[in-house]
């Protein structure tokens, strides 16, 4: 497995890049929210990757933050959703905004993002919603605001009433 590489941006396309590592360049498929981070070309640049390979290929995924590469990794889990989906997925909304649809079951939400549709959007939501997991998923959706007191309160009120047994979606009803 590669993790991640460390080099000089060859090429750089919104959606794949080409880095020189010690004179060997390794083609990189990436989302456009990762293409929108990188230095220009021929500059030094550092990419986390997933690598995956087949019985007929072998590609290198990659990303500029370790948020977008384990949403990478969880939505591969997803039956249906292979690396190009998954990326054209990132690709339309920011992680952050995908988890919190995720968690709250969002399928408008999911669906506003090219190449997702209702079945897939619902797929996503029974496969992954436990898997993001209740503390994470409600980072994602109060972090999307600016921290103020009151949204800061509203998140720990509803985290509370999850650890007393509440659902998410119940316990945010109550608080809102």
């Amino acid at each position: 497995m590669i993790a991640f590489l460390d080099g000089i941006l060859e090429e750089k396309q919104p959606a794949r890049v080409v880095v020189n590592v010690n004179g060997v360049g390794y083609e990189v498929f990436i989302p456009l929210s990762s293409y929108e981070r990188l230095p220009g070309e021929g500059q030094r640049v550092r990419i986390l990757t997933h690598d995956y390979m087949r019985e007929d290929a072998h590609h290198l995924y990659g990303f500029a933050t370790i948020e977008e590469k384990s949403l990478f990794e969880l939505l591969m889990q997803t039956t249906g959703i292979g690396p190009k989906i998954a990326l054209s997925i990132l690709g339309g909304m920011s992680a952050r905004e995908i988890r919190a649809a995720i968690a709250s079951g969002d399928v408008k939400r999911l669906t506003s993002i090219s190449g997702v549709g209702k079945k897939l959007a619902e797929r996503m939501i029974v496969e992954l919603k436990d898997k993001i997991g209740t503390a994470e998923a409600m980072e994602a959706e109060f972090g999307a605001e600016e921290p103020t007191p009151e949204n800061m309160k509203a998140r720990d009120a509803v985290l509370a009433l999850i650890a007393l047994g509440f659902t998410q979606e119940n316990a945010r009803r109550m608080v809102a």
